[in-house]
């Protein structure tokens, strides 16, 4: 894919995934990341899409070499000369409740051998709060290639608060139109109410997880839509909510309306990178239609198909005709509330 063909942009991390689903299947070591399930999910609904991230010498060079062949851009990716563990660790308890710490109980629970890179274990979030410096692998201004200049779209995933707070700023600057972002659970605390707005302000479309939303406002017992305007006033135009197997609820800070859309009646196999998925159709959406509501319901058929499968790729297999037909089924379940 020559440098002139992609238009939208995710940034994040790519990581090996280690993984335990709901119903016990496990997944050792493949291909994951917020940056990748973004993509993909982007990629449902345009074939321009470029990838920024950080990668040790130690990352296969076989997957750079599949999402090539898959048709991302990877010039954005930096193979660092130095060895990174980039193993994430998730468990699912249910669909909808999932741990990524302690994996040595959670693989004793299903009978399976822990695995040796395991072993030391804590999360792959460590360090995402830091205000002084960034982590090796977290993105930072200086990786977004020149080509960024002809991006119109671009959506930042979960990552330091370091890279979250300057990568915006720099996207502006190159003259990207549309930015969105989904924050780190580990800076949605009440210890972060000065700095959040610093990273919200500005933003198209600020994009947390009702338990990230609820975290950051505790114990303040907010509804929904309160934490929302609350969000709005700290100077983005959107505010999508995410609310897993309920939907999303969504806030147009401009025009003071909101909405309601329920998430497509899919069946769950593995919910890993449903969120990241989501915002890849939600941003590629916004930025072609300017419509919040259709940018949502591009966002929740994006995350329909990951969770159907498992395997951050695995959604790419959708056929466009059938794409496009749960767009046209979900379109009537919008609700204005």
């Amino acid at each position: 894919m020559s440098v002139s063909e992609y238009q939208y942009v995710t940034l994040g991390g790519i990581r090996q995934d280690y993984c335990i689903t709901h119903d016990g299947q496990v997944f050792l070591g493949v291909l994951g990341g917020n940056a990748i399930y973004s993509a993909v999910g982007a990629r449902l609904w345009t074939d321009k899409i470029g990838i920024v991230s950080r990668v040790g010498s130690n990352f296969p060079v076989e997957w750079l070499d599949q999402l090539t062949i898959s048709g991302f851009n990877i010039e954005g990716i930096h193979q660092l000369p130095e060895p990174h563990n980039t193993c994430t660790f998730y468990a699912y308890l249910s669909p909808e409740e999932r741990v990524d710490t302690d994996p040595a109980s959670h693989f004793l629970r299903i009978g399976h051998p822990l695995p040796k890179v395991l072993l030391d274990y804590r999360s792959s979030t460590e360090g995402q709060t830091n205000r002084g410096t960034f982590s090796p692998v977290a993105i930072r201004p200086a990786d977004l290639p020149r080509s960024v200049a002809m991006v119109s779209g671009a959506h930042i995933a979960p990552a330091d608060y370091l890279s979250h707070t300057t990568i915006p700023l720099r996207l502006r600057e190159f003259g990207v139109r549309t930015v969105t972002l989904d924050p780190s659970e580990r800076y949605m605390e009440p210890s972060f109410e000065k700095e959040l707005p610093i990273i919200v302000s500005g933003l198209d479309a600020f994009i947390p997880s009702e338990k990230e939303a609820i975290s950051y406002f505790r114990p303040s017992g907010l509804d929904i839509w309160e934490m929302a305007e609350t969000f709005g006033d700290m100077g983005c135009r959107f505010v999508v909510i995410k609310q897993g197997a309920q939907g999303q609820s969504i806030w147009d800070h401009d025009a003071k309306r909101r909405w309601h859309i329920p998430a497509y009646p899919a069946k769950v196999r593995d919910v890993t990178g449903a969120g990241d998925s989501f915002c890849g159709g939600f941003f590629v959406g916004l930025e072609q239609t300017g419509d919040i509501v259709e940018a949502a319901l591009r966002g929740g058929i994006s995350a329909s198909f990951t969770i159907e499968g498992s395997g951050a790729l695995y959604a790419l297999d959708a056929l466009p005709g059938l794409v496009r037909a749960r767009l046209d089924a979900l379109r009537p379940s919008v609700k204005q509330v």
